[in-house]
């Protein structure tokens, strides 16, 4: 089916119905699961008048590149929103936080990072069109419901999009093993754009160079460096604990 692809496992298929129904243009399920987690699907189901399948296991072993769960929705594909989209959903935020990965291109990293960037409030995450897994079913599937809640932009040229945030007043700070300044040193309370690479290569030097700061994560142990979805956990927990500590002194009379 042109222009559809297969979306697979509770969280991700259960976010799709509660958030885009009209998208879902068929739905499978395997038999063996009759908990509260089937009745909310049937129940979204049957209010966006989608018929739910049956369909045995093995078949959907074959339809699907991951654990299924017993569980698959062919959907619509929506074209990801891109540099216009992001300018007019920034315009709306007073201090944006703001996630942009450089160069992430296996789709469970890129899944796992939408998952704790949803955890942490992030308000967009930008990946840039080339050397980018994409928002495939199965970074849907590790995202486990995020990719649904958190916007996705993908931008032509990440170079040019950094600018339009620094000029926008958000300050961009880049995660970098030899950094000379921590994570914790560094102010992150206000409008603020966290950057990542890939894992080895870490950031770009086009990337790197429009960075006000970087940082590095305090290392304890023998290893040298984190696998980019954890340290993008770090990262955007320590930018969250910074916050809530703001906001709360902002408050107090």
């Amino acid at each position: 089916m042109a222009n559809t692809e297969r979306v697979f496992g509770w969280h991700a298929v259960l976010a799709t119905l509660r958030s885009h129904p009209e998208r879902v243009v068929g739905l499978w399920l395997a038999p063996g699961d009759d908990g509260d987690r089937q009745r909310e699907l049937r129940g979204l189901a049957e209010a966006a008048g989608i018929t739910v399948q049956p369909c045995a296991r093995r078949q959907l072993d074959e339809w699907v590149p991951g654990r299924h769960q017993g569980v698959v929705a062919q959907c619509r594909v929506a074209p990801p929103p891109g540099e216009q989209a992001l300018s007019a959903h920034l315009a709306g935020l007073a201090r944006p936080l703001l996630l942009v990965l450089d160069g992430v291109t296996d789709p469970h990293n890129l899944g796992a990072c939408l998952r704790s960037a949803d955890a942490a409030g992030v308000d967009a995450v930008i990946v840039p069109r080339d050397r980018s897994a994409g928002l495939t079913p199965v970074v849907r599937k590790v995202a486990s419901g995020a990719a649904e809640s958190v916007p996705l932009y993908v931008v032509t040229n990440l170079a040019r999009t950094l600018d339009e945030l620094k000029q926008a007043g958000v300050w961009l700070v880049g995660a970098a093993g030899e950094a000379a300044q921590s994570l914790y040193e560094v102010d992150l309370a206000g409008p603020l754009a966290l950057l990542l690479g890939a894992e080895g290569r870490g950031l770009r030097r086009l990337t790197r160079e429009r960075c006000d700061f970087l940082v590095k994560i305090p290392m304890a142990g023998a290893v040298e460096s984190l696998n980019v979805s954890v340290a993008a956990g770090v990262c955007l927990f320590e930018a969250r604990r910074q916050r809530l500590i703001a906001e709360k002194t902002s408050a107090a009379p």
